[in-house]
């Protein structure tokens, strides 16, 4: 079993990781309209849609960096431009090979992209975590 160095504080990792997953699902998934979802999966015309996407995402990084540790606040920077590249590079390779929902690559490339997005915030968290015990 993994020990978390004494430089880490255990119940901000606690804390930033599970209000990650909610903002996940939230961002991702509640407050995603079907205008940003299918809009950014176009070959044109995709920015609007993916900027209002990411700005979501990058608000609700600024809230909870906000709660937890606002000197990093500019987490929220870094959330809006990795979400964004993640996103439109799961869009492109999607328009590029023609998944559909019906195709298991459909389904591959959205469990990929999840992914990339919770560990994105589990390195989030675990910087939350080692600046709220930090000097």
């Amino acid at each position: 079993m993994p020990i978390i160095p004494e430089q880490i504080s255990a119940h901000v990792l606690i804390w930033a990781t599970a209000l990650f997953i909610l903002k996940q699902l939230v961002a991702d998934f509640v407050l995603q309209t079907s205008w940003m979802a299918r809009g950014k999966e176009q070959q044109s015309g995709w920015l609007f849609p993916l900027a209002a996407h990411v700005t979501i995402h990058a608000l609700t990084t600024l809230a909870i960096c906000l709660l937890l540790s606002p000197s990093l606040a500019w987490l929220a920077l870094v959330d809006l431009l990795v979400h964004a590249a993640i996103d439109r590079s799961k869009s492109l390779i999607q328009i590029r090979l023609q998944f559909k929902p019906d195709q298991s690559g459909y389904w591959w490339m959205l469990g990929l992209d999840q992914t990339l997005h919770h560990a994105t915030h589990l390195v989030f968290a675990i910087t939350l975590a080692s600046a709220s015990t930090a000097p």
